[in-house]
């Protein structure tokens, strides 16, 4: 049996890396680390590592996934704390990006779609005391207060 340490990076097609680039650097807030031709752009979260995020251009005509296919369902970016999901609230209720909220007893989350419609998951942990050695009955879907 293999032992990973972690997910090293996420790869995500799109059709327009500039409209998607705009979504990911300036609204999520990554970096970019390289670029590779117009043809793919890499991202980093925190610098740490070269790359977290990839976007690779297939084009205008490039066919969405349908909902119920086979595939990613969506990508999870963990924000430093509560307050930071507060902020990316305003952020995307302002902007009218915001999907959805939850509760998950073992984060706090908020979702939205990049404009290709790939599904991107905001949260955060919730406090360990919470959950620790309770996981399987913390984890639940319930609103998310914001106060």
């Amino acid at each position: 049996m293999l032992q990973p340490l972690g997910i090293g990076h996420v790869v995500l097609k799109v059709r327009d890396l500039d409209r998607s680039l705009a979504f990911y650097r300036d609204l999520l807030g990554f970096t970019v680390s390289s670029e590779m031709s117009n043809v793919m752009i890499f991202l980093t979260a925190t610098g740490e590592s070269h790359h977290d995020l990839a976007l690779v251009r297939v084009g205008d005509s490039a066919p969405s996934p349908t909902p119920n296919a086979v595939g990613l369902y969506h990508v999870a970016v963990q924000l430093a704390d509560f307050d930071s999901v507060k902020h990316a609230h305003a952020l995307l209720v302002e902007r009218g990006l915001l999907k959805g909220t939850a509760d998950h007893g073992v984060t706090r989350s908020l979702y939205t779609s990049d404009p290709d419609g790939n599904e991107i998951e905001l949260f955060c942990d919730a406090p360990r005391e919470e959950w620790d050695g309770r996981v399987a009955e913390a984890m639940s879907v319930r609103p998310l207060t914001l106060d």
